[in-house]
């Protein structure tokens, strides 16, 4: 088991911690274990699946407008698919060039093969004859933990 999990005061999932985190966590008292392995122990602590916080950590940033804009993001939006030809996609393409005043933003840009980002070059994709074949769209937060 290399993952554990980390629930909220109220069990609201929170994200995964090694289990060396998890340790120090429940020496620090934070969190108590909540499930464990049966008959596996680290010291004097069971082998924790799942530890709950002992205070609630206020998650309101999860239901704000959405993940702060990332070039990793791009890529796991768009599974790593060109928007152009559906090839493997290595690199991030502006839909309104950055020349042209084209920011780094989830409506904006979108995930391309290095041959299709250089064949668009500076244009935009009417310009270049490159239609899209999806919009990007300002993913959720499960969408990107996928």
């Amino acid at each position: 088991m290399d993952a554990v999990l980390v629930v909220n005061a109220d069990l609201g999932p929170l994200h995964r911690v090694t289990v060396k985190h998890a340790i120090r966590m429940l020496c620090r008292r934070v969190a108590e274990i909540h499930e464990a392995e049966p008959d596996r122990v680290i010291g004097v602590f069971p082998l924790p699946r799942v530890v709950r916080l002992v205070r609630y950590v206020v998650t309101r940033w999860r239901f704000s407008a959405g993940p702060a804009w990332s070039r990793a993001g791009v890529l796991a939006r768009d599974r790593r698919k060109c928007a152009y030809c559906d090839g493997a996609a290595s690199t991030i393409d502006h839909i309104l060039p950055r020349s042209r005043g084209g920011r780094n933003t989830w409506g904006n840009t979108t995930a391309a093969c290095y041959a299709c980002n250089q064949r668009k070059g500076d244009r935009t994709p009417a310009e270049a004859g490159m239609p899209l074949r999806r919009e990007p769209v300002t993913p959720s937060w499960a969408a990107l933990a996928r």
